[in-house]
């Protein structure tokens, strides 16, 4: 059977133009996310340093790099007795299948959120004769429990029927007070929070959760839900302004990119601009989402998301603009593109060795003896620094670790790369060729740790941050405008930041929207890892008062 041929550039725009009036928003931008991958596929499958092991990673279907998982068993050792296998029926040992955890019960304590109700016996107490042997004295225990799980509307309504009363003689009508509960704005500070976490932490799109609450009998419009989050997110922009000003003093900066949908700057709308004259820039067509990780110098932990035509470099600069003259400059992790560098000014480079890693994960099918080499050199690097970790050594302790047991795997590495090349052991060219340059060529950066106290191995705290802007965009799809992306950046930076330093993100947010006018006037007091102490030390007057 013969394959058929892909459709050219020009064919696909033609069904783009001719689809974009029939259909709605929604359903053109899956349209043209369709065409784009399938684009985008053609363009790899046209490229030479394209490998089924890459094509699988991108469609979901090998994600996992584990040693254990890539590499093939190692052959035995010619003449070296052979494990009996086990007999059949019978279990492998407890070493061979640890147990799982984390499948047992989830503990009543664990569900603070529940409505505890107590339930008396109806005919015995404390002190009471036992009506069995008539003979001892009941004393208390610990309550039995009894746990049910049940649902409802994520926004929840209640409704409370003032009874009116009007005179027959002179018409006044006489209503009843609406009790505290019942004042207030008909949406709480906690309905608001609770939208913007289901839309940009769940990544659950306005038009979805409306459709749930008409279900539920609580209908709340994807307008309105716009309007509101829009609204509370003017109250907490001075929040996320103290955030991007702390890290941009921090002494180590992770940045990573991923691409972003913003309507906009796109299509119809695109052309628009140019043909108006109002598009800086023409020439660039990137949309990027950038994941800033940083830590503060009591090593709270701080995320933020900038989303627009700017890449990571370019984002990181504006951040740094922020950042005091006096302080040195920080450490950069990154992975080697040059755009990741912010100009004007200062960082120490430090490149992610994961991503020297996965080059030859790709390999291992064609070279799987220098790929065990080296995966397995590395496997070992990585042990050390997790080792440090786990003894919670400081960065000058772990810069000495490294440099006393790293520095010699690393070198081997270096040399067993550097022969492979030399000696043509390996085709330049050829991908492994590719993957061992990439190594050799950006060595100094990815041997950072080797040399600054405080320079991690890899990138992955800002590739997981970046997972959140991968979720939403995988379920709302895109962003409509730059307000739009605006809104999401702020509940998304907010909201990881709170969980990164174990907070509650609902509470968190609730908390802010209460006290907005607090909020805008001290912002440093109602960061994640300060808020708590804000609001006990504003409730200590209220409880003086109650005593």
């Amino acid at each position: 059977m013969t394959a058929s041929p892909a459709p050219a550039a020009e064919d696909l725009k033609r069904l783009l133009s001719h689809a974009a009036p029939l259909l709605p928003a929604e359903d053109y931008a899956v349209l043209e996310l369709t065409v784009a991958c399938l684009t985008a596929v053609t363009a790899l499958l046209h490229q030479q340093g394209t490998t089924l092991a890459r094509l699988r990673r991108l469609f979901g279907a090998g994600s996992s790099e584990k040693a254990e998982k890539i590499l093939p068993p190692p052959a035995p050792a010619e003449g070296a007795p052979t494990e009996p296998a086990p007999p059949p029926g019978t279990e492998a040992s407890a070493e061979a299948k640890p147990k799982r955890k984390g499948h047992g019960r989830i503990p009543s304590e664990d569900y603070p959120g529940a409505t505890q109700e107590k339930v008396e016996h109806p005919t015995l107490s404390a002190g009471d004769a036992c009506p069995a042997c008539t003979k001892g004295t009941l004393y208390a225990l610990d309550p039995a429990e009894v746990l049910r799980i049940l649902g409802q509307a994520m926004l929840t309504a209640k409704l409370w029927l003032l009874e009116r009363l009007r005179c027959s003689a002179c018409g006044v009508v006489f209503t009843a007070p609406a009790p505290a509960a019942a004042q207030g704005p008909k949406f709480d500070e906690a309905a608001v929070a609770m939208m913007a976490l289901l839309h940009y932490d769940n990544g659950q799109p306005f038009h979805r959760l409306e459709r749930l609450q008409r279900y539920l009998g609580v209908p709340v419009p994807a307008t309105t839900q716009w309007r509101f989050v829009n609204e509370a997110a003017k109250e907490l922009a001075p929040v996320l302004e103290e955030l991007r000003r702390l890290a941009a003093q921090s002494p180590l900066l992770h940045v990573d990119d991923t691409y972003l949908r913003l309507l906009a700057f796109m299509g119809k709308r695109r052309a628009k601009l140019l043909a108006k004259g109002e598009l800086d820039d023409p020439e660039r067509t990137g949309l990027f989402t950038t994941g800033v990780v940083a830590k503060t110098a009591e090593q709270e932990q701080i995320l933020l998301y900038c989303s627009g035509r700017k890449h990571a470099g370019e984002n990181l600069a504006d951040l740094l603009a922020q950042r005091m003259q006096n302080l040195p400059p920080p450490i950069l992790m990154s992975d080697a593109l040059e755009r990741n560098l912010p100009k004007g000014h200062p960082v120490v480079d430090s490149n992610c060795l994961c991503h020297g890693r996965r080059n030859v994960v790709d390999q291992v099918g064609n070279f799987p003896a220098e790929c065990r080499f080296l995966i397995t050199e590395l496997g070992k690097v990585f042990k050390i620094d997790d080792r440090c970790r786990a003894e919670q050594l400081s960065d000058e302790e772990r810069l000495r670790v490294h440099q006393a047991e790293s520095a010699p795997t690393m070198q081997r590495i270096w040399a067993w790369a550097r022969d492979l090349l030399d000696q043509h052991k390996v085709e330049p060219n050829s991908d492994m060729g590719k993957a061992l340059n990439y190594l050799l060529n950006h060595w100094q950066a990815l041997t950072r740790f080797l040399h600054v106290a405080g320079a991690p191995l890899e990138n992955n705290i800002c590739e997981r941050a970046l997972k959140m802007a991968i979720r939403h965009r995988k379920n709302s799809l895109f962003y409509k405008t730059e307000r739009g992306a605006e809104v999401g950046d702020l509940f998304m930076s907010l909201i990881e930041t709170a969980v990164a330093n174990g907070e509650n993100p609902l509470e968190y947010l609730t908390e802010l929207l209460r006290h907005s006018r607090a909020v805008a006037e001290q912002p440093e007091d109602w960061l994640p890892w300060t808020f708590r102490d804000t609001l006990a030390r504003l409730d200590a007057p209220k409880r003086r008062l109650a005593a």
